[in-house]
């Protein structure tokens, strides 16, 4: 295993010390002019993380943008099949363009990773701890307990205010910490597959090629086009209102290669 490999899967053994769990969150398609911002949440476990597969597949784990395509699709096959074994947990969460026009592009992220997580643990498993059921309590106070989540989540980036999970953030954590980087190559892998269906549904844009970056193919089909509705109208404003040389957009700036 590569010192780089070895240094993620020990961040996250570091950060699993007192809780049995740890579950990486990261995003894809927060720069993006086209298309939801798609979350992932990966839970892992300390036995999952000193297993074999690990041991032997951590040097090909690493953030998505830094991964081919064939890499992150054969990566979220074989994250398929570790979770049909129960080995690992993982779920998405999305967020539309509208919610990202009424919300602005941070809090539509916040809803992404929140429905994410919801998949794994809703938020009141991380509440302060309840009276667990005892001799005197009736079947449906029995029923109705929930132990509490024994997890820690870390998430990519800087702190998330008013998220109803505790977290600790990680900036540039899917370079540095196992199970961001996995959930990094999920949300990846998610989303370019939404983008692909869309592109038959709004042709013309190249939302199979670009996944609704804002590369120069994309901005001339704007201009030529114009929006459809799965564009962000705050992130196009400035190109749809002056229609100039995409060439000369320089503050838009090349989104391609950004989450």
């Amino acid at each position: 295993m590569s010192t780089k490999r070895r240094q993620l899967r020990a961040f996250d053994l570091r950060h699993l010390d007192p809780n049995p769990e740890l579950i990486g969150v990261d995003e894809a398609g927060r720069g993006a002019f086209a298309g939801p911002v798609v979350a992932a949440a990966v839970l892992v476990t300390r036995s999952f993380l000193e297993s074999s597969w690990v041991l032997e597949n951590a040097r090909r784990i690493n953030d998505s943008k830094q991964l081919a395509a064939a890499e992150r699709d054969a990566l979220y096959l074989e994250f398929e099949a570790l979770a049909a074994e129960g080995r690992i947990h993982a779920h998405i969460g999305a967020a539309t363009v509208e919610e990202i026009e009424s919300e602005n592009i941070l809090g539509a992220t916040r809803i992404a990773m929140r429905r994410a997580l919801e998949g794994i643990y809703p938020p009141s498993a991380f509440a302060a701890p309840r009276r667990e059921p005892d001799l005197f309590s009736s079947p449906e106070e029995i029923a109705a307990f929930q132990p509490p989540a024994q997890a820690r989540i870390l998430v990519d980036g800087l702190p998330l205010k008013h998220f109803p999970y505790p977290h600790t953030s990680v900036v540039q954590g899917d370079g540095r910490s196992l199970c961001i980087a996995m959930a990094s190559i999920v949300a990846k892998v998610q989303r370019d597959r939404m983008m692909t269906e869309l592109d038959s549904k709004y042709p013309g844009y190249g939302f199979a090629r670009h996944k609704g970056y804002g590369t120069e193919e994309h901005r001339e089909a704007l201009l030529q086009l114009g929006r459809c509705a799965q564009h962000r109208d705050t992130f196009l404003r400035k190109l749809m209102a002056t229609r100039v040389d995409p060439g000369q957009l320089a503050l838009l700036g090349d989104e391609s290669n950004s989450d």
